[in-house]
């Protein structure tokens, strides 16, 4: 997450200067990793700590009991507050990762076969281990179904760890890792697609499928405009949540379809700019005030409209959903969704539950196994080899970090399990389970930046 180019405060009026200071530093807090990282872990504390205190009744009421409501026509929907978390706002979500898959995938590492195939086969290692290792604990048991559960990590977690550690670590492994974690979900998002649907219905399906062709039909018409792309993917949405795929799939889906070329020769605007520019200044009257500025003020709109057109949809899509997304979606899910119930069960029932043990280990141990494995297997073959500046220990510390499960585990047991209780046990696991992976994880990366300075 890199905060926005600023505007230079010397063009700005007097008056103004602080008011633009406090933008500035919203904007860099609401675009550190390592902030939207804290205020998870915060929410998710913070929702242990009620669940676990008197206030339990009332915090589980507030969910079910607040519903929301919307008609189409003659469609009539009604959702309970934490269904519309997660189906409707974590699609947002979602969307925000189809459209880091689909950068990737355009200008990313995901570009190039070569440097690609690395954290690719690193994600396919790191997510078929934990499985394995899941369903061998679980083998022939009730909860086998869970074995999806520690296959995903968290991208914002890991992105966020990192970056604790500014520019101590290599630019390459942070490529490396993102382009891993992107790999990941994107196994996540084929695992729930394929294996958490139930009750499918042929009908609303087809609609949604009607629904995603049409987006695509906007794409190959060179529509750039976002607003009838938004539309048509709501209606996507509505139609998955009643066709028994998961509707946060409908969020990947629009980000599959949203353009990611701009509509302006980019080669060309800067000769364009400039020349209008100084059109311009040349019509700026300086007897007149701001709003008689007609002719200057056209000017100044001609160039806000190429702007704006010359930025691709993805980019400004995810302008618009980072900070919603991150510092709000992403926190209210883990709030509603990442607390923990542990009256009634004592420490030997989750400590011994084969649920808690298979996500556990899955995640701390199966997770980072598989990643290493896999890079040192694909490494030593020769099929591709470590980004520059990344050495095995840098590995070893990622691949620790590939076992923060958090918000992507979280959300597969909510789909896995029914039983209240078996879901409590999973995400105690799987919050105990990132606790240790990070922090084991984080000390390695730290190890190994602090061993490069000396030697340096």
């Amino acid at each position: 997450m890199t905060s926005s180019p600023q505007i230079h405060e010397g063009i700005l009026e007097p008056g103004v200067v602080k008011v633009h200071r406090g933008k500035r530093r919203l904007i860099e807090f609401t675009h550190s990793s390592t902030k939207a990282t804290l205020l998870m872990v915060f929410a998710a504390l913070a929702a242990f700590a009620i669940e676990n205190t008197p206030a339990l009744p009332y915090f589980n009421e507030f969910w079910q009991s607040v519903h929301l409501e919307f008609s189409v026509g003659s469609f009539h929907a009604n959702i309970s507050l934490e269904h519309f978390i997660n189906d409707f706002l974590m699609a947002l979500f979602f969307l925000m990762v189809g459209l880091e898959i689909k950068h990737e995938m355009r200008a990313g590492e995901l570009t190039e076969p070569r440097k690609a195939v690395l954290p690719i086969v690193a994600a396919a290692g790191g997510a078929l281990l934990p499985a394995l290792i899941y369903l061998a604990v679980n083998f022939g048991g009730q909860y086998a179904g869970g074995w999806g559960v520690p296959m995903a990590n968290d991208i914002a977690f890991c992105l966020g760890l990192l970056a604790l550690l500014g520019r101590r670590v290599p630019s390459g492994l942070r490529a490396y890792l993102s382009t891993l974690t992107i790999a990941d979900d994107m196994i996540a998002i084929g695992v729930i697609a394929l294996f958490y649907t139930s009750d499918l219905s042929l009908p609303w399906l087809i609609a949604a499928l009607a629904a995603f062709a049409l987006l695509i039909v906007f794409n190959r018409c060179h529509i750039y405009d976002l607003l009838p792309y938004l539309a048509v993917g709501f209606v996507l949405w509505v139609c998955m949540l009643f066709s028994g795929v998961h509707a946060t799939l409908a969020g990947v889906m629009l980000a599959l379809a949203v353009p990611a070329r701009s509509e302006i020769k980019l080669d060309r605007v800067g000769g364009w700019f400039a020349h209008r520019a100084r059109t311009a200044e040349n019509r700026y009257d300086p007897g007149e005030p701001d709003v008689a500025q007609r002719e200057y003020l056209r000017e100044v709109y001609s160039i806000r409209r190429v702007s704006h057109a010359s930025i691709p949809p993805t980019i400004r899509l995810e302008k618009r959903l980072h900070t919603f997304v991150y510092f709000f979606v992403l926190p209210l899910f883990a709030f509603s969704n990442a607390g923990v119930v542990l009256g009634g069960m004592s420490f030997t029932q989750i400590v011994t539950s084969p649920v808690a043990i298979g996500v556990f280990l899955g995640l701390l141990v199966g997770k980072p196994l598989g990643i290493f494995l896999s890079t040192w297997v694909t490494v030593k073959l020769g099929v591709s080899q470590l980004p520059k500046g990344v050495q095995w220990g840098h590995i070893a510390g990622v691949s620790a970090l590939g076992g923060v499960g958090f918000t992507m585990a979280i959300f597969v047991t909510n789909l896995s399990f029914a039983d209240p209780q078996i879901a409590a046990i999973a995400k105690t696991a799987i919050l105990a389970a990132s606790i240790v992976a990070g922090a084991i994880g984080f000390l390695i990366l730290r190890h190994e930046a602090l061993n490069a300075e000396r030697d340096a």
